[in-house]
């Protein structure tokens, strides 16, 4: 029944032309498998970072947080005080999706390296790139990505 709810939602978001818009609060996503947008929450300075998704009960299904950082480095997340499980999706300076952390385990303070070279971490709820095919490799979309250099211009 999820499944068949978000083959929906992403018609309905490409029919109306909505998928398409280039906005800081959306992100797209674009690959073999097809294209995504999640409405997302950004977090790009230190308290927002620090706070992320902490103490969160749920998360629409369409729904995520975006992670922005000023210049590219080596990152690694947790899963301190956050409740529901989380999709991490650790993206390059060009917007390409280098790792995906699949299902981390709400609560647990085992650090999840993403990688080198990092300015980007989509967080949506857990499962949900498996269930959607979204692949490392897969092509990002957001305002906050240098649009010179960007795999996926607005």
């Amino acid at each position: 029944m999820r499944s068949r709810a978000l083959a929906i939602l992403l018609y309905l978001l490409t029919a109306t032309g909505l998928a398409a818009q280039c906005r800081e609060d959306a992100v797209m996503l674009r690959g073999d498998w097809g294209e995504a947008r999640f409405t997302v929450e950004i977090a790009d300075n230190d308290s927002e970072r620090a706070q992320g998704l902490m103490h969160r009960p749920s998360m629409p299904l369409s729904a995520g947080m975006l992670f922005i950082y000023e210049r590219p480095q080596q990152l690694s997340f947790w899963m301190r005080n956050t409740l529901i499980p989380l999709d991490m999706l650790f993206i390059d300076p060009e917007g390409r999706v280098q790792h995906i952390h699949h299902r981390a385990v709400p609560l647990d303070e085992t650090p999840i390296p993403g990688g080198d070279g990092l300015t980007h971490v989509l967080e949506i709820n857990g499962g949900l790139a498996k269930r959607m095919g979204i692949s490392e490799g897969s092509s990002v979309r957001h305002p906050s990505f240098d649009q010179g250099d960007a795999v996926w211009p607005c």
